[in-house]
């Protein structure tokens, strides 16, 4: 059962049947709704560099700079690529320079400013943590104290687009 809830892999039973109930009686659209009325502003890239630039400032002041921030619109969702932060180096004379990029899923233009800030703050926290590891996370709590909450609540709105999408093609 875990293909129909592809964005929930890892979760705890008991959660994944609290899910499956929701959208068995047709109440996750309602729920996530009423918990995140609003929708952000956030439309161009311009608008989200400054945005991440914010968050940068307010929590990670002395972390490199970011070269480039924007939408992606190929980015899948299914595919766990909700954002990307890319670090490249190249040398330049004696010295080796070193560019930050961070791209976020145009799927996020839509969602509400939670959902945004938290994918904001988990590829912000990339900058000083490469991996998915304790430190990771306790960065991202550090910079946003209800991390998993949003995280779960994003994954909960992915599914709940990814339904309406299914019941509303031609069959």
């Amino acid at each position: 059962m875990s293909d129909a809830l592809p964005y929930l892999a890892g979760y705890p039973v008991a959660t994944l049947d609290q899910v499956r109930r929701l959208i068995a009686e047709n109440r996750l659209h309602a729920y996530l709704a009423k918990k995140y009325p609003e929708r952000h502003a956030v439309q161009s890239d311009s608008a989200l560099l400054d945005y991440i630039s914010e968050l940068k400032r307010e929590h990670l002041r002395s972390a490199a700079p970011l070269h480039r921030v924007r939408y992606e619109n190929g980015m899948d969702a299914i595919k766990n690529a909700l954002g990307l932060h890319l670090r490249s180096s190249r040398v330049q004379g004696a010295k080796l320079k070193s560019k930050q990029e961070i791209r976020i899923a145009s799927v996020f233009r839509e969602g509400a400013p939670e959902f945004l800030e938290m994918i904001a703050v988990h590829e912000l926290a990339h900058i000083r943590e490469a991996d998915h590891d304790k430190r990771f996370y306790d960065l991202c709590e550090h910079m946003l104290p209800d991390y998993h909450q949003r995280e779960f609540d994003t994954r909960l709105w992915l599914m709940a687009r990814k339904l309406e999408a299914k019941s509303a093609a031609p069959e």
